[in-house]
């Protein structure tokens, strides 16, 4: 958009919104150059899984994140499916933090594949915002490979909704480039906005949108020219006043580089339902495993425990518990949900398991590496999930249970309930993020 005024001018702000391109895919490629040029999707390849990225020439035949892996399938026959590496994705993500941070010190990251940037105190020394926006994708090209898409305004909401104009899009069954950076300039914002489809709001799902089109209201445009108390009568208060600030451009959130950690949690999807409360004591056992590793990487300990479990027919059920005092073992976190597990009936078969900590507090004290060799006598021992190996002095093994793991690998001890052929079945962040894998046609 262009503009007398420049982004940071006459004390604007300035904000930039950097969404990389298809990222898991992108990231895939890197080693995998022969695919170049075809459609590839990543995510979940079983039949309950799900995409989390595709190519631009998957995206061709309408396959896109959040499709199910099935329809994807039958959209694009000739796709090829890659199972996602979500601990490959978020040290690559790492990298391209980094890379952030050499611009500014105020990145708030959305997710692995994009982030908000303050660039306002930057422009000084590092020059306009088009000219950081323009040396952040050479950086990450020249030293990732990858590419990105910039958009800036100055604020969050608009400067995201820039970027998603910057990219490549599909037209006639061809992949058009995007430009790369998009930048609305102060005072331009509405001009930028309003020719909008009202969709491009967040908050407008369908449910709001069928409303919406009985005002015939097509674009945020004429969202904004509608009365607050009208559309609040139309879709309440709360969500009437957020969509009237958005359609003028309203949004006066920070960029937030130190966001608050509210909740720990790991989930899966199985690829057979679950019918008994011996085989999901089994996967909680495995979740819990993961949950309290992650809460002792933290620092800290949590109070409240949540088991969430989703059902053949999609119902979902949650239950919570709140203990006295904050818990950092699998083995305190498995001794309050097994009770909500219990008190659950499981007739309809259970496809989905989660365990989740919040409400976090002070972690509890842990044992030395060198103490619990001495109790154990085997680093690589399966650890039975039950059966304490110190007198029932988990809280304190804990501890070690992560060095053991930080020396020896993840791999190297567990519950014994995750104990396989194999070796261990643990839980890993991410690892079934897009549903259980397995081939489709099998």
């Amino acid at each position: 958009m262009t503009s007398a005024r420049v982004l940071g001018s006459e004390g604007s702000r300035a904000v930039l919104h950097v969404d990389m391109d298809a990222f898991y895919v992108s990231v895939e490629l890197r080693s995998r150059p022969e695919l170049r040029g075809k459609p590839v999707v990543v995510g979940g390849t079983g039949a309950r899984g799900v995409i989390a990225a595709a190519s631009y020439e998957a995206r061709r035949y309408g396959v896109h994140s959040a499709l199910s892996s099935v329809v994807a399938r039958r959209r694009c026959p000739q796709a090829v499916f890659l199972p996602g590496d979500h601990e490959l994705y978020a040290r690559v993500s790492a990298e391209v933090h980094e890379i952030f941070q050499a611009f500014t010190p105020f990145v708030e990251p959305i997710a692995l594949d994009e982030a908000f940037l303050d660039i306002t105190g930057a422009l000084r020394s590092l020059g306009t915002a088009a000219e950081i926006a323009q040396r952040i994708r050479t950086r990450v090209h020249d030293e990732l490979g990858l590419e990105c898409c910039v958009g800036g305004a100055t604020n969050k909401f608009i400067s995201k909704l820039a970027s998603k104009q910057a990219k490549p899009r599909i037209v006639d069954m061809s992949v058009v480039p995007g430009a790369g950076v998009v930048l609305v300039t102060p005072g331009s914002e509405l001009q930028f906005l309003h020719p909008l489809p009202v969709q491009a709001l967040s908050g407008v799902g369908p449910s709001t949108l069928e409303r919406l089109d009985k005002l015939r209201v097509r674009t945020v445009g004429d969202l904004a020219q509608i009365g607050l108390p009208s559309l609040i009568s139309v879709v309440g208060r709360a969500h009437g006043q957020h969509l009237h600030e958005l359609a003028w451009a309203i949004d006066d959130r920070p960029v937030e580089s130190d966001r608050v950690l509210k909740s720990i949690g790991h989930e899966e999807t199985f690829s057979a339902d679950r019918q008994t409360h011996d085989e999901l004591h089994r996967e909680v056992v495995r979740l819990a495993d993961a949950v309290s590793s992650r809460l002792r990487a933290h620092g800290t300990g949590a109070r409240t425990v949540t088991l969430k479990l989703k059902f053949s027919d999609f119902t979902l059920v949650s239950r919570s518990h709140t203990a006295a005092a904050p818990v950092a073992t699998a083995q305190a976190i498995i001794g309050i949900v097994e009770p909500l597990l219990r008190s659950v009936s499981l007739n309809l078969g259970v496809r989905l398991v989660g365990v989740s900590v919040s409400n976090f507090a002070e972690p509890t004290e842990q044992l030395s590496f060198d103490q619990l060799l001495a109790h154990s006598g085997a680093a690589g021992a399966a650890l039975p999930e039950r059966v304490s190996p110190i007198a029932s002095d988990w809280t304190s093994a804990a501890g070690a249970i992560d060095a053991i793991r930080d020396r020896f690998g993840s791999t190297s001890i567990g519950p014994a309930s995750a104990l396989s052929a194999t070796g261990l079945r643990l839980a890993r962040k991410g690892a079934q993020q897009w549903g259980p894998d397995h081939d489709l046609r099998t």
